[in-house]
């Protein structure tokens, strides 16, 4: 079963959580798939992550760069895990898969501002906690600090 962390967004955006979030991953060795609810949201997270910092590098890629199997960080907007990865985030109300036994990591970023992510958030809770994985709810106070609420 896969650990599912919710992340609810509300003093920090997805824009400045996503790219602290990848690089403990890559710390770790982990390799992740980021799950974006649109292709521009696609795009946008990929530029993005290009321009982030000037001190940090996070490799990643599309299917539009090629080798995705290779891909560290690979950014989609569908189901797949081309890159073997263990650890899935998704973002902008993305919705997981149903299979998630690839995964030992399963995140969930939402924004506390849109009551339907919150809405899709507390569904998803509900199925993912029903079906035996183990979930967890983080929310931001208003420094940024995470705080776990459940």
């Amino acid at each position: 079963m896969a650990e599912a962390l919710f992340y609810h967004l509300e003093s920090r955006p997805a824009e400045q959580v996503l790219p602290v979030l990848l690089a403990r991953s890559m710390e770790r060795g982990w390799r992740v798939v980021v799950q974006v609810g649109s292709p521009d949201r696609l795009q946008a997270i990929d530029s993005h992550l290009w321009t982030f910092s000037d001190e940090a590098f996070l490799p990643h890629g599309t299917a539009a760069d090629g080798f995705v199997e290779e891909q560290p960080i690979y950014l989609t907007t569908g189901e797949e895990n081309p890159n073997g990865a263990t650890v899935r985030i998704l973002v902008d109300r993305a919705l997981p898969p149903a299979d998630l036994s690839a995964y030992a990591r399963v995140v969930l970023m939402f924004s506390g501002a849109d009551e339907e992510a919150l809405a899709e958030a507390r569904e998803q809770w509900k199925i993912l906690k029903a079906a035996g994985h183990e979930v967890t709810y983080w929310q931001q106070d208003r420094r940024g600090a995470w705080v776990k609420k459940a």
